[in-house]
């Protein structure tokens, strides 16, 4: 078990068990909050912070050798719940995202992960039309995630469905909500069933 959060153990099993036949992309949204200083459970003698640790682990060559690929990488500027980094994984079927974490490859790099990472959501989403438009010319991204009946469909930014939550607090959430915006868009309020992220990308490879 992760020391940054639970498994939902039957979407693991759904993602392991898909038809290869109708199994197609997935998009992993991951959002990560670290410790400040990295533990590792065996002194390195290494003093690094949570976030160095996981650029570390950033497992770029095993994503590319199972054909998956960072679409969207970015700080948080401000949020409704403490969170540092948002990225977005698009992995091109359900079982390979499984099946990289056996891979020797990918577990060599995890414990950087397990070092750097203090908790973290990470939620299997399916685009329902257009990818996300890349940041305003403020460089700005607001993110949104829903659990219920989620935003209405009024044309404003990429609207996600979710297809399960792999990683998180034992929440669950229904869609997720990608939208360029100004610095001077105000932040909505959070909840436990709505979280809002504005962010500043360094990463937007959506297609």
């Amino acid at each position: 078990m992760p020391r940054y959060g639970q498994i939902d153990r039957d979407y693991a099993r759904r993602l392991a068990t898909a038809d290869p036949a109708t199994d197609g992309p997935v998009y992993m949204l991951n959002l990560m909050k670290y410790r400040k200083v990295a533990d590792y459970e065996e002194d390195s003698g290494d003093t690094i912070t949570g976030r160095e640790a996981d650029d570390r682990y950033a497992p770029v060559d095993v994503l590319r050798a199972i054909g998956a690929r960072i679409c969207f990488a970015a700080d948080v500027v401000n949020a409704s719940e403490d969170w540092d980094r948002v990225a977005v994984v698009r992995y091109p079927t359900r079982r390979s995202f499984i099946e990289m974490q056996s891979r020797r490859d990918f577990q060599e790099k995890h414990v950087h992960k397990e070092a750097g990472m203090d908790h973290t959501i990470v939620v299997g989403t399916m685009p329902e039309s257009t990818m996300p438009p890349n940041a305003s010319s403020d460089g700005l991204v607001l993110l949104e995630l829903w659990d219920g009946s989620g935003p209405t469909p009024d044309g404003s930014g990429a609207r996600f469905i979710v297809d399960g939550t792999i990683l998180g607090d034992g929440r669950t959430w229904s869609f997720a909500r990608f939208d360029a915006v100004k610095e001077s868009t105000p932040l909505p309020p959070g909840s436990d069933t709505h979280q809002a992220l504005l962010l500043r990308p360094y990463v937007e490879r959506w297609v």
